[in-house]
């Protein structure tokens, strides 16, 4: 089930996304199980493989900035600033949730995490699979996530349709998650894009940072 990321691979990796199955890839970041965002039983799916809370939404990976409009419903000045200031990179930014997205990725919340990666490869890869994927660690709950093809097959198996292994990975850290769906921005989770350099951009537009 784990394959070298050739482009053989990528057509056959949209192929399951397009029928509903569920990939592990490489992100910018860390390993990550991919499926189609809009569909419920794939992203059902991913939690039932995590053993993740239903509280928990799942971030999602797009491969151009024009997707954000199928997800995110609101696109403020300061998201659309802040987003031009720090993507592609490490940054998920959380904005207000589209009506028609399944309730199984936002967990209810009425709000969706979303991030361009700083990695051609990944874009191409999220490309060619409809323009985004879910992102989620590929991990049990718990756990240490994947850096490796090796370590998602430990936790995994035969479990999931493709694993496709793109080599290690080089980050540390997660992306940094950022909220910018209430009425003042604040970060809900450290990461990769250190708070200081957000800091410094939200200096520079004139709004303060929880």
């Amino acid at each position: 089930m784990v394959f070298p990321g050739t482009d053989q691979i990528r057509i056959q990796a949209a192929e399951i996304i397009r029928i509903g199955g569920v990939i592990a890839f490489r992100t910018d970041t860390f390993y990550g199980l991919g499926a189609d965002p809009l569909n419920q039983s794939a992203v059902t799916r991913i939690k039932q493989l995590k053993g993740r809370e239903e509280s928990k939404p799942i971030l999602i990976l797009i491969a151009d900035d024009w997707n954000v409009d199928r997800y995110i419903s609101e696109r403020s000045v300061l998201f659309d600033r802040v987003c031009a200031c720090h993507w592609p990179g490490p940054l998920t930014v959380v904005g207000k949730a589209r009506e028609e997205l399944p309730v199984e990725l936002t967990a209810g919340s009425g709000t969706i995490g979303i991030r361009l990666p700083d990695d051609d490869h990944v874009r191409d890869l999220v490309r060619v699979c409809g323009g985004a994927l879910t992102a989620t660690s590929a991990n049990i709950a718990g756990r240490p996530p994947a850096c490796s093809a090796r370590d998602v097959e430990s936790y995994f198996a035969a479990a999931i349709d493709l694993i496709i292994d793109d080599g290690d990975c080089e980050a540390n850290e997660p992306s940094t998650v950022l909220d910018l769906s209430g009425p003042e921005p604040k970060i809900v989770r450290a990461g990769a894009l250190a708070r200081d350099q957000l800091q410094q951009t939200f200096a520079e537009l004139g709004v303060s940072l929880r």
